[in-house]
């Protein structure tokens, strides 16, 4: 088990690679390398907002709308408490971020296995391509060796730079991205006394998971007896794990297989949850 809270994680700025100001506390990091590699972070939209032109990842994404309204497309929004799955080579927006909004954010590789690129890969190559180009708008333009200009999606220039490879993409295993209401879903008792959950969907033959889990107070939860990752983010109330206590905007990570690791609840408590695909 690897626990991260938010309160003791610092805020870093997200690099020019878009247009706007974008804070981000990343909470917790899977391996580089892995298929599973992932990034949980907690962003928040600064003054001015935050834009993206519409482009598309290799990797598969998850948002939870902590507070405020995230658009994925010029018409369509995730509301408060909603959550999208973006999955790899579908593509989304554009997006007008309005300043104030809190999501939380699962970047981690697809079910194609190509994994991630990790934040610090990408922000290395950041800094080396304002060398010799400019982000603008989330487009990256630059003069090639025969000197005509060029211009390519910012997230492309910097995985081609840092791989020393054609960013390639996985046939779209869905047409769009998909938004899920939890209000919309009932909670299911989960067989431990206490411990209710709340799936809101399985994703392709490699089963990603997303859904919710709440505790009462007193309840325990086994985590960490699934085939992968499992990603635990804590919404409200107070749990005890690992002979600590913790609060709100906490991420745990459980790896395939570990458990059971008992997490228990001192007062009631939900959590956002998710489980990697399994490779």
């Amino acid at each position: 088990m690897r626990v991260s809270t938010a309160s003791e994680t610092g805020s870093e700025r997200v690099g020019t690679m878009r247009e706007g100001k974008l804070d981000q506390k990343h909470l917790l990091f899977g391996e580089d390398g892995s298929p599973n590699n992932y990034d949980l972070n907690m962003g928040y939209t600064g003054g001015g907002g935050w834009r993206t032109p519409r482009h598309r990842h290799d990797f598969d994404q998850i948002r939870y709308v902590i507070s405020g309204r995230l658009p994925y497309s010029e018409t369509d929004f995730l509301e408060e408490g909603w959550v999208g799955y973006f999955p790899e080579s579908v593509h989304y927006g554009p997006q007008e971020r309005a300043e104030g909004l809190r999501t939380l954010v699962l970047q981690a590789g697809g079910a194609s296995g190509n994994g991630y690129l990790s934040v610090a890969q990408r922000e290395a190559v950041n800094a080396e391509l304002n060398k010799t180009g400019e982000f603008k708008k989330g487009l990256y333009h630059y003069t090639d060796a025969n000197g005509v200009p060029q211009t390519v999606d910012g997230s492309q220039a910097i995985f081609e730079r840092a791989t020393g490879r054609k960013l390639e993409f996985a046939t779209p295993r869905y047409t769009d991205v998909i938004a899920m209401n939890p209000q919309a879903y009932d909670w299911a008792q989960q067989g431990d006394a206490g411990v209710s959950e709340k799936w809101l969907g399985s994703f392709t033959e490699r089963n990603l998971r997303i859904g919710f889990l709440r505790l009462d107070a007193g309840a325990v939860y086994q985590a960490g007896q699934h085939p992968s990752i499992e990603i635990l983010f804590q919404l409200n109330g107070k749990v005890s794990a690992g002979g600590e206590k913790y609060g709100p905007e906490t991420g745990y990570e459980f790896l395939a297989n570990e458990g059971p690791v008992p997490v228990e609840a001192i007062e009631p408590t939900e959590f956002f949850r998710a489980v990697l695909h399994t490779f």
